[in-house]
């Protein structure tokens, strides 16, 4: 058993213990050789305390088989997940193979001075386990065009008639029109069975993937999202771009720079088209001047030691913020640590947000603070229910954006007490408002935190059977309080 396939059986395990898929959680026992879990094959394997997001975590000198894993996963689920099971097994496979390889080529990677998107992608998501795996994406093609291994490849474009926006000058290709559609490479076969519509034979502009693959680097300060035909964190996350994403996208980001911060950048994300299909999309986002580290990128080895003290800035300028939007307009971003990164302007640290196309705003508060009410099309962005909007402060600024980041850099007692402090810095700005002690209630005097079950939703539950509107907000876990002081 290689050490990446005992790493991948432990987050795994942790995962469905986290989300008690099936129940796992009730088998946990405690005898007096510890507290541990009866795995399928009769196992007895030890479990630790958790530090943050759930009560037990699989003890860190236990090695485990991811066989063993996902034995006891078919032994706990319903018949009626089967299907599910069988696609999380495959994603555990594909993901094992994905660690592996880059394992195999990091040094190459690194010596080649990788940017901060590169070496954000060489940080595993902190609740998802098997966030390597690409699924649909062949495991011969993953160093051509995932993250971690830092390609560069040339888009392939099409003729799509009637195609109303025109893409800018600085993104297409010298002496093309237009009004052709970038496409992928890795999308080029699907966007070939569209009626109409004409691959050219000719790659052209060469880029580089980001953090998030399906938004790939024209230029230092252009990036360009487009859809694929791939899954990530889940096989229903499918990464096509549906119509009405980009435009949504678009209002929501014209809302947040009317309630931004000083030091909070948006991204302009106002140029995009759509040409009815899920495939033939794309987005120019203009990114601000000044160095950029995307806030994933913090996790990775040597990166905030290279960066100086800048922990608590980010906290301060992160949490205040979300707080304020929060409490003031009922708003609740799902920014995490993929969609925010650092700018470095001279001296001054700024905060940068982009893809903004999953927040939730209340319609009445905003109206009461004399805020237009965005038209979404996606009419799941917009919901009065306090408690669903702080469901994401927690899941997403607080647990991703905030703890996971701080937890990862410093001993668990300093981190617990400057996420704690600066928490309650920015909930004091507001007083006794109403929606701030409800925030209060949710995170500092809780006593345990919402979590979001990710793979259930994901992957091993369809939504007709778990319910789930919307497979990334769907919540019915909780773990510890991080916050409280022992």
């Amino acid at each position: 058993m290689s050490s990446r396939e005992a790493y991948l059986a432990a987050r795994v395990l942790d995962a469905l213990l986290r989300e008690n898929y099936g129940g796992l959680a009730s088998r946990v026992t405690r005898t007096k050789n510890g507290v541990g879990l009866l795995l399928a094959d009769g196992r007895w394997a030890r479990l630790a305390p958790g530090v943050l997001f759930q009560d037990f975590v699989v003890a860190q000198d236990e090695r485990l088989g991811l066989e063993q894993v996902l034995e006891t996963l078919v032994e706990v689920a319903d018949p009626a997940d089967a299907e599910g099971v069988a696609a999380f097994f495959e994603e555990c496979l594909s993901a094992l193979s994905a660690l592996e390889a880059h394992d195999a080529r990091r040094d190459e990677v690194l010596r080649r001075d990788p940017s901060y998107e590169t070496l954000a992608a060489f940080a595993d998501h902190p609740v998802y386990p098997t966030s390597r795996a690409r699924i649909g994406l062949p495991e011969r093609l993953l160093a051509d065009y995932a993250p971690e291994f830092g390609p560069s490849f040339r888009l392939r474009w099409a003729v799509v008639p009637g195609a109303g926006v025109p893409l800018p000058a600085d993104v297409r290709p010298p002496g093309l029109d237009g009004t052709l559609f970038p496409v992928h490479p890795l999308t080029v076969d699907e966007v070939a069975k569209i009626n109409g519509v004409r691959v050219l034979d000719e790659p052209a502009v060469t880029v580089r993937p980001t953090l998030s693959m399906r938004t790939v680097e024209v230029s230092p300060r252009v990036h360009l999202k487009l859809p694929l035909p791939i899954s990530t964190l889940g096989v229903r996350n499918r990464r096509s771009i549906k119509p009405g994403t980009l435009s949504d996208g678009a209002k929501a980001e014209l809302l947040l720079r009317e309630l931004a911060d000083p030091d909070v950048l948006l991204a302009d994300e106002q140029t995009h088209a759509h040409a009815g299909h899920e495939y033939l999309a794309w987005m120019v986002r203009r990114l601000p001047e000044g160095k950029i580290v995307p806030v994933a990128a913090l996790g990775v080895p040597g990166v905030l030691d290279e960066l100086g003290d800048v922990l608590p800035d980010y906290l301060r300028l992160l949490l205040r913020w979300n707080v304020r939007l929060f409490v003031r307009y009922g708003v609740a971003l799902e920014a995490h640590q993929q969609n925010l990164a650092l700018v470095f302007q001279d001296d001054r640290l700024r905060l940068l947000v982009k893809d903004n196309d999953g927040l939730l705003a209340s319609p009445s508060r905003l109206a009461a603070a004399g805020i237009t009410v965005p038209d979404f099309g996606d009419e799941r962005m917009l919901n009065d229910d306090p408690h669903a909007l702080a469901d994401v402060f927690v899941t997403i600024t607080l647990h991703l954006a905030a703890a996971a980041v701080t937890f990862g850099a410093l001993p668990h007692a300093r981190a617990a007490t400057l996420l704690r402090d600066t928490l309650a810095e920015a909930l004091g700005e507001h007083g006794d408002h109403p929606m701030a002690r409800l925030l209060r209630a949710r995170t500092l005097d809780a006593a345990r935190l919402t979590g979001k079950s990710m793979i259930t939703a994901g992957t091993l539950v369809a939504k007709e059977r778990s319910g789930a509107r919307d497979i990334n907000k769907f919540y019915g876990t909780s773990g510890p309080n991080y916050l409280r002081r022992a």
